[in-house]
């Protein structure tokens, strides 16, 4: 289940949106120029690490930001991207551009603390937007729940283009995210799944707050 895009246009660049996408694209063109060692090195220095964070957090506070921009390889950065632009650049909109780059930071660090508090001993660096881009997600939810993503599905022997409610794409997509959540070990490699699910959530209610505030 892919999606492809949405029938939400926006009538305004999105230029945090843009701005955030050749942002990552460009640290990880350096990413890629380092030597392993150097690499090695980077990344101790820039991605969120619950360990050392907990030894000494006003230290490392930087990092629960510059490891939102950091991605491991680049099915991991392309994936968020694509993710990014296509759930961004509504939100962004409703927003206003600096709201949005504030909200966007906002739901990736406490997603990264929720990784924090779940795994305070982990050695094991964090790093990718996901659970920023998650928190867009979110909001994309309790905004545009009737929006409908156009979705690849393998359906019999090939892929078929079809248009899902966004409560179902996304509601899916967070309740496949709980589920492994709840299975994965945050102390082993592997996908951040509990930092997607609380910043999916921060999202949502971030925005909701808003949304509410901004009435009165």
């Amino acid at each position: 289940m892919f999606p492809l895009y949405d029938d939400n246009p926006t009538q305004d660049t999105s230029i945090v949106v843009y701005s955030l996408i050749v942002v990552n694209v460009l640290i990880f063109g350096y990413q890629l120029s380092l030597l392993d060692f150097q690499f090695t090195q980077w990344i101790g220095n820039w991605a969120l690490i619950p360990k050392g964070f907990v030894a000494n957090p006003i230290r490392e506070a930087i990092t629960l930001i510059s490891s939102q921009f950091l991605h491991g390889n680049i099915l991991h950065l392309v994936g968020n991207m694509w993710f990014l632009y296509l759930f961004g650049n509504n939100i962004e909109y409703k927003l206003g551009h600096w709201k949005f780059l504030f909200f966007y930071l906002l739901c990736g660090v406490f997603s990264g603390l929720a990784q924090v508090i779940t795994a305070p001993m982990s050695g094991l660096p964090m790093l990718g937007a996901s659970g920023a881009i998650s928190g867009v997600m979110g909001a994309y939810l309790v905004r545009f729940p009737r929006a409908r993503i156009v979705t690849l599905l393998w359906i019999g022997f090939s892929f078929i283009p079809i248009p899902i409610p966004a409560v179902v794409f996304l509601g899916l997509w967070i309740a496949g995210q709980t589920i492994y959540a709840a299975m994965a070990n945050p102390n082993l490699p592997g996908v951040a799944y509990l930092a997607h699910v609380s910043g999916f959530v921060v999202g949502a209610i971030a925005v909701l707050i808003y949304s509410k505030l901004a009435k009165k």
